[in-house]
């Protein structure tokens, strides 16, 4: 079912629009657009596989603020939503907690705490809506275990579900096996949430993580590669270990984080001069992308890296691509 399409609406109604439709298939929440006098887009849709509700939305920069004011309106039957992000990267926050998000993470918020959400420039979000008396899980379990998803063995066997499940929503809303699908996906989700909030409990899982810590600490930081805010210390923490063991584990490998990070945006602020997808973006907006602070300092590293301003390589890259209409 289409909840709103903003091409449909006059621009100075859109605002409200979003605001309006947002609210309905949710919960009250604080919304803040990116760019709210240029004209925002929005596509909303749901549908209702058994008894699970599926939201998806794709639209322009924006964030959404949900405080304690909002948890106390909330409806009677609250629910927590665990959501994919096939488009853009995520910011998300709770109790103080800072992530980003990308295609290969599972977003979770429990309808009875506190959040900031949203990205910029264009971006999506598919999510599913469980009953939280359905999940049986309080409060504090889910919002330990949101934040240390990938501790659990069962993350990527619950992301290959979602992502399958809303691989034709259309089809799954009429099918006769919707009901028993619905409590699959619910009975997969509980127990992801309960893996992750107790992973620490296990020793199986503690000889797995340690074994693997090396690879979730690249597969981590290249996801984060965009935060300014990416520092020794969030990494460390983020995994539960000290500064000093990451230090030594990276020393370890033969890499140095910080030579290694500005290696990494570095590339991926070359590949993105070098798309066409990006050519509106200025240098400086692809430095901040990146996670440069400073266009200089980016354009500095970037032609000592390459031998060439990045402006030049844009250019560079401009006149060798093909004519379209040749």
């Amino acid at each position: 079912m289409l909840l709103l399409d903003l091409a449909t609406v006059a621009p100075r109604d859109r605002v409200d629009a979003f605001h309006h439709a947002l609210t309905d298939s949710s919960v009250p929440n604080d919304v803040l657009h990116e760019e709210p006098a240029s004209g925002i887009h929005a596509r909303m849709e749901m549908w209702r596989v058994g008894d699970l509700d599926l939201f998806a939305t794709r639209n322009s920069g924006f964030e959404v603020r949900r405080t304690q004011r909002h948890v106390r309106h909330h409806r009677n039957d609250p629910v927590v939503s665990v959501s994919l992000q096939p488009e853009g990267v995520h910011r998300a926050e709770v109790a103080g907690r800072r992530r980003l998000l990308g295609a290969d993470d599972i977003c979770v918020f429990h309808e009875l705490s506190s959040r900031v959400y949203g990205w910029s420039g264009d971006g999506a979000s598919r999510s599913v809506m469980f009953d939280m008396r359905r999940l049986g899980l309080p409060v504090h379990v889910v919002e330990k275990a949101a934040a240390r998803l990938r501790a659990s063995p069962l993350h990527d066997l619950v992301l290959d579900h979602l992502r399958a499940v809303w691989r034709d929503p259309d089809r799954l809303e009429t099918d006769p096996g919707a009901p028993e699908l619905a409590s699959a996906t619910t009975g997969l989700v509980r127990a992801l949430l309960l893996s992750a909030a107790h992973a620490e409990e296990s020793a199986e899982v503690r000889s797995v993580m340690d074994d693997t810590l090396l690879t979730r600490v690249m597969a981590y930081a290249r996801r984060h590669l965009a935060d300014r805010t990416l520092t020794p210390e969030r990494i460390a923490a983020e995994h539960a270990i000290s500064v000093r063991r990451l230090y030594g584990l990276l020393g370890e490998a033969g890499i140095s984080l910080e030579q290694w990070l500005i290696a990494e945006r570095l590339g991926e602020a070359r590949r993105m001069l070098a798309s066409p997808r990006y050519g509106r973006l200025t240098v400086a907006a692809v430095a901040a992308r990146c996670g440069f602070s400073s266009p200089s300092h980016f354009s500095r590293r970037f032609q000592a890296a390459y031998g060439v301003a990045p402006s030049v390589w844009r250019r560079l890259r401009s006149e060798e691509a093909p004519d379209p209409a040749g």
